[in-house]
């Protein structure tokens, strides 16, 4: 009896104590880190994402997630709580993307914060404060891979329309004047072999041309020297410019003294002349207005005068 209860007392004793070290365990293994409730209401898919997933703010673990449900008030509205530790610096502009670890597909959320220092964002259990969900990486790639796709296949759809036979025959058409053109530049240096060969003979001409030139200016240079020179002589005082114009100064007068002795003698006939071409003249002028008034006087003589006062058959005239 006594083995046996000294038995059962050693089993009772590694129980308790396997108990104790079980609690102990749990005791000093628990988290004692405050967290602070934040959560993500999103539309967007999130594969990959389970409860208890990290939380990473910048790349260092700040928290997990606590629990993933559908929105109750919003169909097709996602909710993710997480749980932050007190110290992390979440803001007002802080926002959350999915993050994989490595190619296993698990997903975390990775928080950033667009402005350093912004306000603190405040949040407890009865009102959570929402942290936005931005697209991801893969989102991105997805996007854009549609884009990409959308963008292949229109340019196929043209690579295939460039391929038609009708343009195949234009692009060889294209080709064979390419081909016309690279021949004919190929024929333009055998062409331009007698020009280059006459270039040393030009060169030489252009020379001679200049060197003659050159004579030429020289000869002006020395005949407008001497063409100031001969100007410059004319127009000396004593020039021949000068002695000109005394003859000709001379010569005027002589001939001033001549005109005036000839006018003094043969102005009085030469006036007496014209006076009686005058008078001739107006003598001429009564004839013929005569004629033009009685052209019978011509044969029946003239008409006599109209008779004047106190002559007989004098007519006074009636006003």
């Amino acid at each position: 009896m006594e083995n046996r209860s000294h038995a059962l007392m050693t089993g009772f004793f590694t129980i308790a104590l396997l108990v104790a070290t079980v609690l102990a365990g749990i005791w000093f293994n628990r988290d004692r880190v405050e967290r602070v409730p934040y959560q993500i209401a999103t539309i967007q898919s999130i594969p990959g994402l389970n409860p208890q997933a990290a939380v990473r703010y910048r790349g260092l673990e700040v928290g997990k997630v606590d629990d993933i449900s559908f929105d109750t008030k919003i169909p097709g509205q996602i909710l993710i709580r997480l749980s932050v530790d007190a110290e992390a610096p979440i803001t007002r502009t802080t926002f959350a993307t999915l993050g994989y670890q490595g190619v296993t597909g698990i997903a975390f959320i990775q928080l950033d914060d667009e402005k350093t220092g912004s306000p603190l964002l405040a949040s407890n259990a009865n009102a959570m404060a929402r942290i936005p969900l931005r697209p991801g990486l893969l989102d991105q790639l997805e996007k854009r891979g549609l884009v990409i796709l959308d963008k292949a296949e229109e340019l196929t759809a043209r690579l295939d329309a460039l391929a038609a036979p009708e343009n195949q025959k234009i692009i060889l058409d294209a080709f064979a004047n390419v081909s016309k053109a690279a021949i004919a530049y190929g024929e333009i240096p055998a062409r331009l072999e007698p020009t280059l060969a006459r270039l040393p003979q030009l060169t030489a001409k252009a020379e001679q041309s200049f060197a003659a030139f050159d004579t030429f200016s020289n000869n002006a240079s020395t005949m407008t020297r001497s063409y100031t020179k001969l100007a410059d002589d004319l127009q000396a005082p004593n020039g021949a410019i000068a002695r000109l114009n005394s003859t000709v100064d001379r010569v005027g007068g002589s001939l001033e003294a001549v005109t005036t002795d000839l006018e003094m003698q043969t102005l009085p006939h030469f006036v007496a002349m014209t006076d009686e071409a005058r008078t001739s003249l107006r003598a001429v002028r009564r004839t013929m207005n005569s004629l033009n008034d009685r052209p019978q006087s011509l044969l029946f003589g003239a008409a006599p005068p109209t008779p004047g006062p106190g002559e007989p058959g004098f007519t006074a005239p009636t006003k």
